[in-house]
């Protein structure tokens, strides 16, 4: 396939492929006529190979790519977002949550089940202040779903916790 960088997102003419990813594999938003795709989300395919990418008519590398997602603070979230999908997850923004993603269990997916996690990513030199922690673990209480923090330490490696909220 192939993907127009714009601003924000990247647009997929929605030929049968690209209607297939979005039902079968849950990526984007379909549109009449249009597949619009957020950047991390290209990278994922980039790198997979599913998709290259132009901007204009110049062809964009995965390594102009990747520098393009650094300046925008956005390759950690990248890095989790590969690690998350090559377990099988699906993978979906969480902004309305104040999350970076909104994880489905495995066999779940939007439409057929809510998501079941939102996932924080905090890189291992990150402070996160006790306010904010708090606030992050009640808008996920709030919501029904469980807290996942994505902490992504200097060799690019992510470990999972899952933090839940208990009455005592």
């Amino acid at each position: 396939m192939e993907g127009q960088l714009g601003d924000e997102v990247v647009t997929i003419k929605p030929d049968s492929d690209a209607r297939r990813l979005h039902g079968k594999s849950h990526y984007g938003k379909l549109y009449e006529d249009r597949l619009q795709i957020s950047l991390i989300e290209a990278a994922h395919l980039m790198e997979r190979g599913k998709l290259t990418l132009k901007k204009d008519d110049d062809e964009v590398s995965m390594e102009e790519f990747i520098s393009l997602l650094a300046e925008r603070g956005l390759y950690s979230k990248y890095l989790v977002y590969r690690d998350l999908r090559n377990r099988g997850y699906i993978v979906k923004t969480g902004f309305k949550y104040g999350a970076e993603f909104r994880l489905y269990e495995r066999g779940g997916a939007p439409g057929r089940t809510h998501s079941a996690y939102l996932v924080r990513v905090i890189s291992e030199n990150d402070t996160i202040h006790a306010l904010d922690f708090s606030s992050y673990v009640r808008v996920a209480h709030g919501v029904n779903k469980k807290l996942l923090l994505a902490f992504l330490d200097d060799e690019e490696d992510v470990t999972y916790y899952l933090v839940d909220w208990i009455r005592p």
